[in-house]
């Protein structure tokens, strides 16, 4: 069964740090475009990163969330540095055949739980 996993999400004060792991189960996430979304609550899922050959950013984050893959651990990891309140929202990840970057929430038809992400003092 193939299967992502979100987790590391949790309370943060601003300015604060958090990384979130996207674990993969049942396939090599090695050759699969990885995509991190948010949605909080009231609003639409937004595309915040994503990495197939290269990553991509979404303006809000650039220059404080870093997306990464470690291949031995099958998983692919969103550092998320200089935590904003209006980064609070629910973080999944999606897997993409073909290694596309895709940063459209449309593009997946299916969800998983997500993280949960809160940035409050």
């Amino acid at each position: 069964q193939l299967q992502l996993v979100e987790s590391g999400g949790g309370l943060v004060q601003p300015g604060g740090s958090l990384r979130l792991s996207c674990a993969a189960s049942g396939f090599t996430l090695d050759s699969y475009g990885i995509s991190w979304f948010r949605q909080a609550p009231g609003k639409e899922r937004e595309g915040v990163s994503c990495v197939g050959r290269t990553p991509n950013y979404a303006d809000s984050v650039k220059g404080r969330f870093t997306i990464s893959r470690d291949n031995a651990k099958n998983t692919v990891f969103l550092q998320m540095n200089s935590l904003k309140p209006e980064d609070t929202a629910v973080y999944y990840c999606k897997a993409t055949r073909g290694n596309m970057c895709i940063m459209n929430a449309a593009f997946f038809a299916s969800w998983g739980q997500g993280t949960q992400v809160t940035v409050s003092s």
